[in-house]
C-alpha cells in the first residue's frame, strides 16, 4: 500500500509565502543602504609626489658692440715762414785747424820691408823650375832600402814635399803620399840630401815648391 505525504509536510504550498518575505527583506536593506551616512568614517586620502620644478630663466637676447670710432686724424703740419731761423739741437764745429800737424808716425811700410815680403814668397810655378843635380837617377842611388823592409816583401813608391831655396837647398820635406813609415822616412833622407838649380822668376832666384817621387821596388 502506497504511503501519501501528509497536508501539513507538503512545502510547496508555503513557496509563494517565503519569496513574499524574501522580496520585503531585500528592498528594507536597499533603503537601509542608500539612507545611511558614511561621513563618519574615516577619509582615504592619496598624497600625490610634488614634481620637481625647473626654474626657466629667460635667456636675453645679445646685442652686437657697435664699432668704436675711427682715430683722430693726424694734424695737418704748417708751412714754416722762410724768414723763420730753425735751431739745431746740436751745434757741428765745421772748423778745420790748420795749425794741427797730422800723425805721420804710422806711415806706409818702407820699400825695404816690401821686398823681405816678396823675397819669403813662395812660387809654386816659376819661369826657370828648379832642376835636380845628377838627375833621378842621383836622387834613387842615394836611398837605402830598408833590410826590414826587404825581408818583409815592401815596396812601392813616395811622393816628398819640399821647397828648393835660393840657394838650391831643400828645405821642410813632408811625405804627402807614403807606403811604410820605414820607407818614408828614407824617402824623406834622400831627399834632404840632393842639391839643386834654384829657381828664377824674372831673373832672380826665388823659393819654389816641388814635389817628387821615390821608388822603392824589390829585385
Amino acid at each position: 500500500m502506497a504511503l501519501r505525504k501528509e497536508e501539513g509536510a507538503d512545502l510547496r504550498k508555503q513557496y509563494p509565502l517565503y519569496v513574499e518575505i524574501g522580496l520585503v527583506l531585500s528592498l528594507t536593506l536597499l533603503i537601509v543602504a542608500f539612507r545611511a551616512d558614511f561621513s563618519n568614517e574615516s577619509s582615504f586620502q592619496v598624497q600625490m609626489e610634488e614634481q620637481e620644478t625647473v626654474d626657466m630663466k629667460q635667456i636675453q637676447q645679445t646685442q652686437q658692440e657697435k664699432e668704436p670710432p675711427p682715430p683722430p686724424k693726424p694734424p695737418v703740419p704748417q708751412e714754416v715762414p722762410n724768414n723763420e731761423v730753425i735751431e739745431n739741437e746740436t751745434d757741428f764745429d765745421a772748423s778745420l785747424d790748420m795749425d794741427e800737424r797730422l800723425d805721420t808716425s804710422q806711415g806706409p811700410p818702407d820699400d825695404g820691408e816690401e821686398e823681405q815680403e816678396e823675397e819669403q814668397e813662395i812660387f809654386m810655378v816659376v819661369e826657370n823650375q828648379p832642376e835636380l843635380v845628377g838627375g833621378m837617377r842621383a836622387l834613387q842611388q842615394s836611398v837605402e832600402y830598408p833590410e826590414f823592409a826587404k825581408k818583409a816583401g815592401i815596396e812601392g813608391r813616395v811622393i816628398v814635399q819640399f821647397v828648393v831655396d835660393e840657394q838650391g837647398n831643400v828645405k821642410n820635406p813632408k811625405v804627402t803620399r807614403g807606403v811604410h813609415k820605414l820607407l818614408n822616412e828614407e824617402a824623406v833622407k834622400a831627399v834632404k840630401e840632393q842639391s839643386f838649380k834654384p829657381g828664377k822668376q824674372r831673373g832672380q832666384a826665388v823659393k819654389v815648391q816641388m814635389s817628387l817621387p821615390v821608388t822603392f821596388r824589390l829585385q
